[in-house]
């Protein structure tokens, strides 16, 4: 009975440790995650010329709390015939990823391997927002695609660029699905 009450003090004090963490981040990067929010919700009320909605909500299948918007710069019923990515699928893309204020984190445009301007990715090793965004497109699709931090790179940072509760923004076209065979 005593080894039990020690277990659970010591997982009681690592449960507060990690919540005193996860208060520590939210409170460090508050002023960017509110900035990155209000950016978020001015894309997602922008509108067309037309007056409709400038971008699209996609909600993944497998996760129905999770959200992506999408903006396709081509006409998707020119691609509708062409094949989609499952999110098992590796794929051929050019992309720039962004931040909310515009600065650049990731390109393929530097990349000359597989082809010039084109990166390779199994797609469910790429974070969720992906997942859900390229798994809607076509190959021939360009699209912007807004990723909030839950379906981005959550509460961490990845390099110097992207901080905590970061909004990401890709400029993304689907080139090909690697190794696709249609049966």
């Amino acid at each position: 009975m005593k080894k039990l009450l020690i277990i659970i003090a010591v997982m009681a004090a690592a449960v507060s440790m990690v919540s005193c963490v996860d208060d520590t981040t939210e409170d460090k990067y508050k002023e960017w995650r509110n900035a990155n929010q209000a950016w978020l919700k001015t894309q997602t009320q922008m509108l067309d010329e037309k007056g409709n909605p400038f971008y699209t909500a996609v909600v993944p299948v497998w996760d129905p709390e999770a959200k992506v918007y999408v903006h396709w710069f081509n006409d998707p019923e020119k691609t509708k015939d062409n094949l989609s990515p499952l999110y098992t699928s590796t794929i051929d893309v050019k992309y720039i990823g962004r931040i909310y204020t515009g600065e650049a984190f990731d390109s393929s445009y530097v990349s000359t391997s597989p082809a010039d301007s084109v990166r390779r990715f199994a797609l469910n090793n790429t974070i969720e927002g992906w997942g859900a965004a390229l798994t809607r497109m076509h190959i021939g699709d360009s699209c912007r695609i807004l990723i909030d931090y839950p379906q981005g790179y959550g509460i961490y940072s990845m390099g110097d660029i992207i901080k905590p509760y970061s909004v990401l923004q890709f400029d993304v076209k689907l080139v090909d699905i690697y190794k696709y065979e249609n049966f």
